[in-house]
């Protein structure tokens, strides 16, 4: 592929990776200076030397709020991931002091409370490495109050601890103020480091103003008060460095009482990953092969087809990412013509009688204990009379009902269009599959930016049609507007900055990170219902094996 004309794909990872090449420079390169010269590492400095080294790595909510504030809030501030410590699966929390004195947006809190329902739904440890100077007060009504503002995240603390018993670490690696000291106090070990790390209900200004009291912040809440007088903290270490090695010893104790089962040794796919970039047409529109894609995505033994000449539109089988085994859900993108009466079907469109094939399929996944991967390119439910009278709302209702309450672990791909209803019953976000990576020639919409306009000007063009006239400046610019904004929301990154995806991933780290979050997922053997779900009193589920 030329320098000179890179593929549409190439294009959008190359588009990305400027991006992300950006976010990580947090707060900006002055800021990381300033980090650095109070003896501290940046947020995600700290992450790299907690997690292994050379282990896949999948930064969940990279892009949120990229797009607003006017780009003053990368990544709202913190940094979120998944990730491996001592070849364990876990999620860290670390929040960037390079941004705003790592203070809490609105959507800082929507990025924790993934994270924990991550390790809450994965059942893995959660570490916590705080450094925030608290709520970034010119947006505390989107912070303090409501059902989720920053109180969940301490109500999720607690139903870990006392309920789930997913291990919780907190190391205090900078200011801890005011109400987010209780994320480290309702953690199962607190660490703080010696000379930089603070922690209190209240810092020395606020304590000067309502008692009258002058205290340095050092003797109000350092590492030497809280390990040695007030016991809230239990590990007291000289640095950042010496913290992360203590973290990551920590976590090697752990218990393991939630073992993800052996997977046999996994085989290089079929094809190589480069021939993406061949196989995805240039035009989204256009048709594909999708097996030649799941070639891409499984182990060399490629898919195992169920019922592969009935109702073809939709892809259903079985297969392995790593060894492990899952289910898969495609959506087929050519047209399909078999033994139904009528004209061909097309690709991506769910019938009815493919509706009720998938159902099927999910449901016996289920019951084989069987993870399932949605690999998404779906534009929605066929519409009309035939359609209608077949029963595809009763059709599509099965497929949604058998996927919502599937208890195996969901991850979904999405490869191009996630559009309509169709999207919802290939596991979208609102049904809580595990986990949603998207590549970056996702499209996420109701529609097209084309049906759009004929849906929202179809009368207008109409009635100038019957007048025999054409539509003026005006009504072209204004169907024009409608389009671009339309294509602006389909991007794949306008729905990573609102974290309807976890993380857009590039052709190359695909499978790895398909790999690593799917093992996150069978350390919890019950049910994949939600994140509060106890299964109190029913038998467990024992992972399968394969």
């Amino acid at each position: 592929m030329s320098a000179e004309a890179p593929g549409r794909l190439q294009g959008l990872v190359d588009e990305l990776e400027a991006l992300r090449a950006q976010l990580r420079l947090g707060g900006g390169e002055r800021r990381i200076a300033r980090q650095h010269s109070q003896g501290k590492l940046t947020a995600r400095e700290r992450v790299a030397g907690l997690l292994d080294p050379e282990e896949p790595v999948v930064e969940v909510g990279m892009m949120v709020a990229h797009d607003l504030y006017d780009g003053a809030a990368p990544a709202a501030g913190v940094v979120t991931v998944v990730g491996r410590i001592e070849g364990r699966e876990v999620v860290v929390v670390a929040n960037d002091a390079t941004v705003k004195a790592g203070s809490w947006w609105p959507e800082t809190i929507t990025k924790i409370l993934r994270a924990q329902e991550i390790a809450m739904r994965c059942r893995i440890p959660i570490v916590y490495l705080v450094d925030s100077a608290g709520v970034n007060l010119p947006y505390q009504g989107g912070v303090f109050p409501g059902q989720y503002g920053a109180a969940r995240i301490f109500y999720y603390n607690s139903i870990m601890r006392r309920h789930l018993r997913v291990p919780q670490l907190a190391a205090v690696m900078g200011p801890c103020i005011a109400g987010g000291a209780y994320l480290p106090a309702l953690s199962d070990v607190i660490l703080m480091v010696e000379g930089t790390s603070f922690m209190g209900l209240g810092g020395p200004n606020l304590v000067k103003g309502a008692t009258g009291q002058t205290v340095e912040a050092e003797e109000l809440g350092g590492a030497r008060v809280h390990t040695e007088k007030s016991g809230v903290a239990h590990y007291r270490v000289a640095d950042d460095e010496a913290c992360l090695t203590k973290l990551r010893r920590l976590v090697s104790e752990l218990p393991r009482d939630r073992i993800p089962p052996d997977a046999g040794p996994g085989s290089a796919p079929r094809r190589p990953v480069e021939e993406l970039h061949e196989i995805l047409p240039e035009d989204h529109r256009q048709p594909y092969d999708m097996h030649s894609v799941l070639d891409v995505i499984l182990d060399g033994e490629g898919l195992d087809e169920f019922q592969p000449e009935h109702a073809a539109e939709l892809i259903c089988g079985t297969g392995f990412i790593d060894g492990m085994p899952v289910g898969v859900i495609a959506n087929r993108r050519t047209m399909v013509k078999d033994d139904r009466p009528g004209p061909p079907r097309f690709g991506g469109i769910v019938y009815t009688e493919s509706a009720r094939k998938v159902a099927y399929f999910i449901e016996t996944m289920n019951r084989h204990q069987t993870p399932l991967l949605f690999v998404q390119d779906v534009s929605g439910f066929m519409v009309g009379p035939d359609a209608e009278h077949s029963g595809i709302i009763r059709a599509g209702a099965e497929f949604v009902e058998a996927m919502a309450t599937a208890e195996v672990p969901k991850l979904v791909l999405t490869i191009n269009h996630a559009s309509g209803a169709g999207y919802y019953a290939m596991a979208g976000q609102g049904f809580d599959p595990d986990f949603i990576l998207s590549l970056p020639t996702g499209r996420m919409g109701v529609m097209e930016g084309a049906s759009a306009v004929v849906a929202l000007f179809s009368s207008q063009l109409e009635k100038l049609k019957a007048e025999g006239k054409v539509p003026d400046e005006d009504l072209r610019t204004r169907m024009d507007e409608v389009r671009d904004e339309y294509e602006r929301q389909l991007d794949a990154r306008f729905a990573a900055a609102r974290g309807f995806v976890d993380e857009i991933v590039t052709p190359d780290e695909m499978r790895p990170a398909l790999a690593l979050l799917l093992r996150a997922a069978l350390h919890n053997p019950g049910p994949h219902l939600g994140a509060f779900h106890l299964d109190r009193g029913a038998p467990t589920r024992e992972a399968h094996h394969g």
